[in-house]
């Protein structure tokens, strides 16, 4: 949209109405200015939201629109993704399982989520995709050196770095594969393949090297802390394994177990392992048949030797830096399309009759339970997310008379962000025109701890007369204890004495964030 936390209100009480202001499009702001803001606001990489500023540009969204506008590209991204993948397979494996494999992602659950969010992971998992293509053509042609395919991976590849730092990740495993089959097949390849290599390594330094002093600068920042765990346990430590077992399973199906009653999370749950030890049969069995086949066995091992470089390098970040990936199943973006390719080639059945009659079934049926899977997750059944706006805002509102303000604590701009995301659910839950008159929102700086949020609190002039219900949005590791029994608020009927806000007990809620009301009163002369 070409704005900043610095053109959101900070230490200041506004009205939900400005978010319109908050939310509108700046036309002329340019990449540079772009990536300054992302250097010291966030810590990703430039290009994606140049490409972005310049599609809205584009379109030209308004306050009615922009949601819509800003999630398009993202989607156009993951239907790129498919037509990739279908190339992938197409090159590595046959027309059947090109077509199977992008049927796949089209139906996933996992693809269809990262492609409905107005964020940067369809398009590093397009790239990512085609650097793969690249790889096998390489892999294909032992004895023949093609320049363009090394320089077309090399470019794919540098792309990705400024797309998202987890092309990195992407990028150490595409080399250790590549760089484990030319070792093994020495024999067999060309020494014009080593050069390729070591020229497309040295040039993606080259080119990444302006970005390097920053990418080391965003590595210290405090935004990615909460993937570390609060008061890590054994458990902690075994959790990574059968999370990233969990995330396999969400690329081909998705249930609606979150935030359902126990019965309907041990019903639907039961599903889900049953489905899970079918399919895992069924692909224990393609990969016995696809196996005797010599043709495919190269761009299997290729694409599965891809895949566990990856797991890898994500279980070293788990156990050596204490931040847990695998909590996050979108980060799992790296290596889908290497998952959906070997899905397509050893699910879609071998070439001789018998084979294509008893495995017919199984690619219906995974079409079907993807497809299924991907109306929960565009419906808001499945892969909700962690800190729920919506429900959020309608927790702050159940008392519709009631006046209210809320107020967000910061340090760092994602938490901005985040706030911005309860109050456009808040202003949803207000007539529009009662929501000026009866709701504010402030965001409070805690770089100096709390204590400096509660001594700030009463200095913001809030037009709201009381009684109104005051919600204080915390960090992660807030408890109801920790919040002071009782708050001071500003109020227009008594400028020099403010009002006194007692905590509620009970109403104390966690949704990723805690969040506190505190009931103010006038005081009594």
């Amino acid at each position: 949209m070409g704005k900043s936390s610095a053109d959101v209100p900070l230490n200041v009480f506004f009205s939900l109405t400005d978010l319109e202001q908050i939310f509108s499009f700046r036309s002329g702001v340019s990449c540079p200015q772009i990536t300054q803001t992302l250097v010291h606001e966030s810590v990703h990489p430039p290009l994606f939201f140049c490409l972005i500023y310049h599609w809205l540009a584009w379109l030209q969204p308004n306050s009615s629109n922009w949601v819509w506008a800003i999630r398009s590209l993202p989607a156009l991204f993951g239907v790129g993704s498919i037509a990739a993948l279908y190339w992938l397979n197409r090159v590595a494996f046959s027309p059947a399982a090109a077509w199977f494999g992008a049927a796949l992602m089209a139906v996933s659950p996992f693809a269809v989520y990262l492609s409905q969010e107005a964020r940067h992971y369809t398009l590093p998992m397009l790239l990512i995709t085609l650097a793969l293509v690249m790889l096998v053509k390489i892999q294909q042609s032992p004895r023949t050196f093609t320049p363009w395919l090394w320089i077309s991976w090399t470019g794919i590849n540098l792309i990705g770095l400024y797309v998202h730092y987890f092309c990195l990740l992407a990028l150490i495993a595409q080399i250790g594969t590549i760089a484990l089959w030319m070792f093994w097949q020495r024999r067999e390849i060309l020494r014009r393949h080593w050069v390729g290599l070591g020229s497309g390594i040295l040039a993606l330094g080259a080119g990444y090297l302006p970005w390097f002093p920053i990418f080391l600068s965003h590595l210290s920042r405090p935004e990615t802390d909460w993937l570390i765990p609060y008061k890590p346990d054994w458990t902690d430590r075994i959790a990574p394994l059968y999370q990233t077992l969990v995330g396999w399973l969400l690329m081909v199906i998705a249930l609606p177990i979150e935030e359902q009653p126990d019965s309907i999370v041990y019903f639907f749950g039961s599903i889900g392992l049953i489905f899970a030890l079918w399919l895992g049969w069924q692909i224990v069995k393609g990969i016995r048949r696809q196996w005797r086949n010599q043709l495919v066995r190269p761009p299997l091992l290729l694409l599965s030797g891809f895949v566990g470089f990856v797991l890898l390098e994500f279980f070293a970040i788990v156990y050596l830096l204490d931040k847990d990936l695998t909590i996050v199943p979108r980060y799992n973006f790296v290596y889908y399309p290497a998952m959906g390719a070997l899905l397509g080639a050893v699910l879609i059945g071998g070439q001789d009759q018998r084979d294509k009659t008893s495995n017919r079934a199984t690619p219906i049926v995974l079409l079907i339970v993807g497809l299924l899977s991907s109306l929960l997750v565009v419906n808001g059944f499945a892969f909700q997310k962690s800190y729920r706006p919506t429900r959020v805002a309608q927790d702050m509102a159940f008392e519709p008379d009631q006046s209210l303000v809320a107020m967000v604590s910061y340090r760092s701009p994602q938490e901005i962000a985040l706030g911005l995301s309860f109050a456009l659910e808040l202003r949803k839950q207000f007539p529009p025109d009662l929501v000026n008159d009866r709701v504010r929102f402030a965001f409070v700086d805690r770089t100096q701890g709390y204590s400096q949020v509660w001594r700030t609190l009463p200095q913001l002039a809030q037009p709201l007369p009381m009684p109104l219900n005051l919600w204080v949005v915390a960090s992660p590791g807030m408890r109801t204890k920790d919040y002071p029994s009782r708050l001071r608020l500003s109020n227009p009927a008594t400028p020099n004495r403010k009002a006194l806000c007692p905590v509620d007990p009970e109403e104390f809620h966690r949704v990723g964030f805690p969040y506190q009301l505190f009931r103010c009163r006038s005081r009594q002369e």
